[in-house]
């Protein structure tokens, strides 16, 4: 590459660093607002927190890629073009191609960065996200007892804590226990906690009181230092993590196991998934083709580039709705997945053209030498 060449492309990869980082700042505020149900809700820690946003990470930056190029290409070229540095180069004898070829390569680095984090690390981070929210959502600890409010985690169990501290323990518990043959039990304790005895999960209360009503109508009052409550039944052990399309891998998209009725049912989304990932990496050449056309498309002008720059803005964003409406169309249609391809592929045909062509309308413009001659000699 030379010195030229590495210059442009300085120019336009410190500008798409910056882009990408505050594109994928603002998605992930976003994600944050959402994740924040762990730790009010569920009252997670601040660490599962950060987890489960930094695990989202991979595929909100393959979002906001595509916008950060685009982006970074119009602030980077507009400022080239604007001190006529462009001009100098095509002034150099510098093709078109020759100025544009750092932007594309650039592009074309990025799109297959973005391709290999679609083809496995998106799909390792979501399923390690989705591994740590079923775990949350399981946790006993979090689903049996809220904070001064009586919950009901299960048919015929009331339970209530006034308070919980930060190391788990329940303060003043009260547990309402109605059986399936008329009877009752009511259980109070000063401090509770979960725990395992023999590998099954169970709730320790300490200095507590039992109430029993038998259906006789009898009542046994009994009090004791500590009681095992068993959690056994509200712990559903054979419930298993169910993996969207976005946390599978590309074999699954392509090849799923159509012995499972749920990848029967979702067989044409999966190939649409999978298309997707390989599809949206192309979207960064889109964009940067449509940013060059957007500066070096047309003439020089001294007055700016506002009006081409929002015309093409408009193209980027007409091209990238297309490509979310094809992918929606071809969970219905298969023979449709080709549409993914032929957005993005499109919109680089239209936006090289568009700069290629200004060359052209150049030479066909420049004024024949030898006519005024010919006519001043007639």
């Amino acid at each position: 590459m030379r010195l030229i060449d590495r210059y442009l492309l300085r120019q336009l990869l410190g500008p798409t660093v910056l882009a990408t980082a505050a594109l994928t700042a603002v998605a992930m505020l976003s994600q944050s607002l959402s994740a924040l149900d762990l730790m009010v809700n569920q009252r997670q820690s601040a660490l599962v927190f950060l987890q489960v946003t930094l695990l989202a990470m991979p595929q909100l930056i393959n979002m906001v890629l595509p916008v950060a190029v685009f982006v970074a290409a119009l602030v980077a070229l507009n400022r080239l073009h604007t001190e006529q540095e462009i001009v100098v180069c095509f002034a150099g004898g510098m093709s078109r191609w020759r100025v544009i070829s750092p932007a594309i390569r650039l592009a074309g680095t990025i799109a297959f960065i973005m391709l290999l984090s679609n083809l496995f690390l998106q799909p390792i981070a979501q399923r390690a996200m989705r591994d740590e929210l079923f775990r949350v959502r399981t946790d006993l600890a979090s689903t049996l007892v809220r904070e001064g409010e009586f919950t009901e985690p299960a048919p015929g169990l009331t339970v209530y804590a006034q308070s919980i501290d930060g190391k788990g323990y329940f303060h003043n518990l009260f547990i309402h226990q109605t059986k399936s043959d008329g009877g009752s039990t009511t259980y109070m304790a000063e401090r509770g906690h979960i725990a395992k005895r023999l590998g099954r999960p169970v709730l320790i209360l300490q200095n507590e009181s039992t109430q029993e009503f038998s259906p006789a109508g009898v009542l046994n009052f009994l009090t004791s230092d500590e009681y095992t409550f068993d959690l056994a039944a509200l712990s559903n052990t054979a419930e298993l993590v169910a993996y969207k399309p976005s946390d599978r891998f590309e074999h699954e998209l392509f090849f799923p196991d159509l012995k499972q009725s749920w990848e029967q049912r979702n067989r044409k989304s999966l190939l649409a998934e999978g298309n997707a990932r390989i599809a949206t990496p192309l979207y960064n050449i889109a964009f940067m083709a449509l940013a060059l056309s957007a500066i070096i498309g047309g003439g020089f002008s001294r007055l700016g580039y506002g009006r081409r720059i929002a015309g093409m803005a408009a193209v980027a964003a007409l091209t990238r709705i297309l490509g979310f409406v094809a992918q929606a169309a071809c969970e219905s249609n298969v023979w449709l997945n080709v549409l993914q391809y032929a957005v993005p592929l499109g919109a680089t045909a239209f936006a090289l053209r568009s700069i290629f062509r200004q060359r052209a309308a150049r030479r066909i413009a420049m004024p024949q030498g030898p006519r005024p001659a010919l006519a001043a000699a007639t």
